[in-house]
Formats: structure tokens, sequence, C-alpha cells
């Protein structure tokens, strides 16, 4: 059985304001090129990255239909906690 950890992985994000001033991801580019559309933003806060270290502006997105952490730091860079090592199970 092996354990999955995280690590913080910098991304490319694009994004845009809304009318109210908001910072909304619009997708995220992984470091192979391939683009994943953010499809909702169901929170957006101050925290700790407790997996990647640091913290910023955590967005919690649903990308396919998943719910992944996409953090905006104070440096101006998007990183998200990027899954390493295998799965959980029973083996």
């Amino acid at each position: 059985m092996k354990n999955r950890t995280t690590r913080k992985k910098y991304v490319e994000v694009a994004a845009a304001f809304t009318e109210d001033a908001r910072l909304r991801p619009l997708w995220v580019e992984w470091e192979d090129g391939r683009r994943f559309p953010v499809d909702r933003i169901t929170d957006c806060r101050r925290a700790a990255s407790l997996g990647g270290g640091g913290t910023g502006i955590r967005y919690t997105c649903i990308i396919g239909g998943i719910r992944h952490y996409l953090f905006y730091e104070e440096n101006y860079r998007w990183f998200v906690e990027e899954k390493v090592g295998q799965p959980l199970s029973s083996d």
C-alpha cells in the first residue's frame, strides 16, 4: 500500500476579471500543453496549501467533474497540488 502525497506544481492559467473586479480562472495548462477548462468555482478564500506548501488565494475548482485546488500566490504565480505516487489501494 503506497501513500499518495502532493507537491506544489506551478501552472499556466488564463484568468479574467469579472465586472465586480473578481479574478476568475478560466483554464489551466499542464506542462505538456494540455488545457483543462475550469467548469465551476465553488469557493474562493485565502488559505494555505497543506500538501504543497505556500499560501495564497485558494480557488476550489471543478475541472472535468473533479474538485481541484488552484492557488494564486502573492508573487502573481498560479499553482496546483500535484498528486505524486500511487493511489491508495489494499494491495
